[in-house]
């Protein structure tokens, strides 16, 4: 499936600066997320960076939503705060699209599914911060919109490691195929 490089996009979700550093223990912490952008671009796979930020004011941040209205009221995650953008050890290049989301889904509020189309993407590579999150509301949306769907379980980081194993052993390969980001670089070789 993933070999199939003309009809598969990478998703890089929420390694911005503001979500990254709450999760960095060094240099290693981000090494899988570079080796599969790297694999990805070797590959001539697309890859697509997905980020949530808002809009000044927060106008999509509802006071019903918990996670969102604390992040209103902390009111550094807009689409020009640093906090937002892409981290630097995964910049993107010239051609590969930054899709800003207003939810935990990459799919929420975005241009995500555009995009997809006009590129005619089946397949889904996800990796991302955090397992439980983005990764999860993603792969959930992706898998009713059938896509063929593969997760990189050692480029997702939670930020409680019983919920990431549970999610990547037993709940995600019902729906995708689980897989290192070396193990996925070699089915592109």
């Amino acid at each position: 499936m993933a070999s199939d490089v003309k009809h598969t996009a990478l998703l890089v979700m929420d390694v911005q600066n503001g979500i990254v550093s709450r999760y960095l223990q060094g240099e290693e912490t981000l090494r899988p997320f570079q080796q599969a952008v790297s694999a990805a671009r070797k590959a001539g796979i697309q890859v697509i960076f997905v980020r949530v930020a808002f809009s000044e004011g927060f106008p999509e941040a509802s006071p019903r939503n918990k996670m969102f209205a604390y992040l209103a009221q902390a009111g550094n995650m807009t689409v020009s705060a640093d906090t937002t953008q892409i981290h630097e050890s995964v910049r993107p290049e010239p051609g590969e699209p930054v899709v800003t989301k207003y939810r935990v889904s990459a799919f929420a509020g975005s241009n995500l599914e555009v995009i997809l189309r006009a590129k005619d993407i089946t397949n889904l590579v996800l990796c991302g911060i955090a397992t439980s999150g983005v990764v999860l509301s993603t792969l959930r949306a992706a898998a009713d919109k059938d896509y063929a769907l593969t997760v990189l379980k050692d480029a997702c980081l939670d930020a409680d490691p019983e919920v990431h194993r549970v999610l990547v052993e037993k709940v995600f390969p019902r729906q995708a195929d689980v897989m290192t980001v070396d193990e996925w670089a070699k089915t592109l070789a």
